[in-house]
């Protein structure tokens, strides 16, 4: 939900009105939380649960209108970072040996288990970049201050979608720096150069740190977020609570029946 809070097209379909952007920011929340829970608790290979909740998931990518060039660029990189522990579920043991190598097999079990996690990340992760590309950033914090979310979390979460930005443009500036003299001619050197980069943002970023907060305790922060007017939640917001539910229970209930 927060690997790209920083390219400032965090919430690009948040200003269209569609049937999902009527719904109230917290309702928005809690079914995403609803329909990514009832997914990621499902067994392995209940593969019947799933094209429920997926039928569930391209119907609310259909009622958003999403910019899918957008929603597809996010899995890519999510992916990228999921896809190792993904590979890694294909060699489990268990079933029948389908190919071997070495201590390497795939068998029936573990081609069950890669195609379950998959699908599971998969439906996730497009609920949750539907939730955030479709709900302003200012939004989604009230939204979880209204849902009784820790104080501390939502000032974290509203500090680093405020500073993220900032911290970017010092560490480009770091790393123009280190090319105009050279440094970075070399996979060695660029990775010494990187690894000090690293270091020295991470001491600015907490002396930084430091300098804001005092500034914002002397303006009369009180660790939270401004909080602004949010929309109450009406008759369809209790339809779409419901519906999320009743499809949840009918998924769970499919696979219990198998």
């Amino acid at each position: 939900m927060l690997l790209h809070i920083g390219a400032l097209a965090f919430d690009v379909d948040s200003k269209q009105v569609t049937p999902w952007h009527k719904l109230a920011p917290r309702t928005r929340i809690l079914c995403t939380l609803l329909l990514v829970f009832a997914i990621v608790l499902t067994p392995n290979g209940h593969w019947w649960t799933w094209a429920i909740y997926g039928l569930a998931v391209a119907s609310v990518l259909l009622l958003s209108k999403v910019t899918l060039t957008v929603l597809l660029k996010r899995l890519a990189v999510e992916f990228g970072f999921v896809g190792v522990v993904l590979f890694g579920t294909l060699f489990r043991g268990g079933g029948t040996v389908l190919w071997a190598w070495g201590p390497l097999q795939i068998t029936t079990v573990g081609l069950t288990v890669l195609g379950s996690v998959t699908l599971k990340t998969l439906l996730s992760l497009l609920m949750l970049n539907l939730l955030t590309l479709t709900t302003s950033v200012s939004a989604l914090l009230n939204a979880l201050i209204e849902l009784r979310t820790p104080p501390l979390l939502v000032a974290i979460l509203a500090s680093m979608y405020r500073y993220i930005g900032v911290l970017m443009n010092e560490f480009n500036t770091m790393r123009r720096a280190a090319a105009s003299r050279n440094l970075m001619n070399s996979n060695r050197t660029i990775r010494l150069v990187v690894g000090n980069m690293l270091g020295a943002l991470f001491i600015r970023t907490y002396e930084r740190g430091n300098r804001v907060h005092q500034a914002m305790l002397s303006r009369g922060y009180q660790g939270l977020p401004p909080i602004e007017k949010v929309p109450q939640a009406g008759r369809q917001d209790v339809i779409a609570l419901t519906l999320t539910v009743i499809l949840a229970l009918l998924g769970q209930a499919v696979y219990l029946i198998k």
